[in-house]
């Protein structure tokens, strides 16, 4: 573990940036920048073109390690280069602290959840992520109803994944994101957080990990999980509110930081001269980090 990006992640104020569509987010994230499908033919331009937006966002001026704390990267992000480095080490240089997405996508909705897909190449993985110099990972699961079975395997799954990171050197961001559209959201939010304080407790003192959570209908819910000595941060996802929306929520909320990735570049456009890209960057990393630090 690098201990100058534990420190910085661990007692640093800012935020984490998530720059890590994949797969089946990619063409949403290039339609909402102004790039239709129309602009590439197969996988591999799709991915140039992707890369390009965010080789445009890092490179930004507005992209610093002044209020930004970490960025979690795509795979083929990580394994791609920014000014003839490796993407991990051209953050590192600005101060930036990289993570790495791991997962492969959700499996179906089963027990109103949606787990991960089998991450068959995780070793493999996880080694080029050291070569790689990358600090943490981050996984996702989906909870959409306050089904006690199924939360149980998410927060199973995602701890049984995370000891493994952990084995490896890298710090895991478990990421079980509770809906927001949910008509149970609280109830979710209650009973995922009572699961992942049984998890924690049982990890030994150098089993670290980080959490990303959907933002808590009930202010401060998982102070608790903020505060527990086995988790360097609590990260929240924008999970579809709008980034207004989603800065006035994570307020209300002490010690918890943002992860945004949708809330963080909506204002973000291919055909933007470069002052007005900065511009917007700018505008949306200041309104992120005030959220994230000044708290009601």
């Amino acid at each position: 573990m690098n201990d100058k990006h534990f420190d910085k992640i661990k007692n640093n104020d800012g935020f984490i940036a998530a720059l890590d569509q994949s797969g089946g987010s990619t063409p949403k994230a290039l339609a909402a920048y102004g790039v239709p499908e129309t602009a590439y033919s197969n996988d591999d331009e799709m991915f140039k073109l992707v890369h390009d937006m965010r080789t445009r966002i890092i490179t930004s001026p507005a992209f610093s390690s002044e209020k930004i704390l970490g960025a979690i990267l795509f795979e083929q992000t990580m394994d791609r280069e920014i000014e003839g480095k490796y993407t991990g080490d051209y953050l590192a240089d600005k101060g930036v602290v990289p993570f790495l997405k791991v997962d492969k996508g959700l499996a179906e909705k089963e027990n109103g959840v949606q787990m991960m897909k089998p991450i068959h190449d995780l070793d493999e993985t996880l080694r080029r992520a050291n070569e790689r110099h990358i600090f943490g990972t981050k996984m996702r699961s989906v909870i959409h109803e306050p089904n006690e079975e199924g939360i149980k395997a998410v927060v199973d799954q995602q701890f049984d994944i995370a000891k493994r990171i952990i084995e490896a050197g890298l710090v895991p961001i478990i990421e079980p994101e509770v809906d927001i559209n949910s008509s149970d959201k609280e109830k979710c939010e209650d009973m995922l957080k009572e699961e992942i304080l049984k998890h924690l407790n049982e990890l030994s003192s150098d089993q670290l990990v980080m959490l990303k959570l959907t933002i808590p209908t009930k202010a401060n819910l998982y102070k608790e999980l903020i505060e527990h000595p086995n988790v360097v941060r609590v990260v929240a996802l924008s999970g579809g509110y709008s980034r207004d929306e989603a800065n006035e929520k994570l307020k209300e909320n002490d010690g918890l930081i943002a992860s945004f990735s949708r809330a963080l570049a909506s204002d973000l456009h291919a055909d933007q001269s470069d002052a007005e890209f900065n511009q917007s960057l700018q505008k949306a990393v200041d309104s992120i980090h005030d959220a994230s630090v000044n708290k009601k």
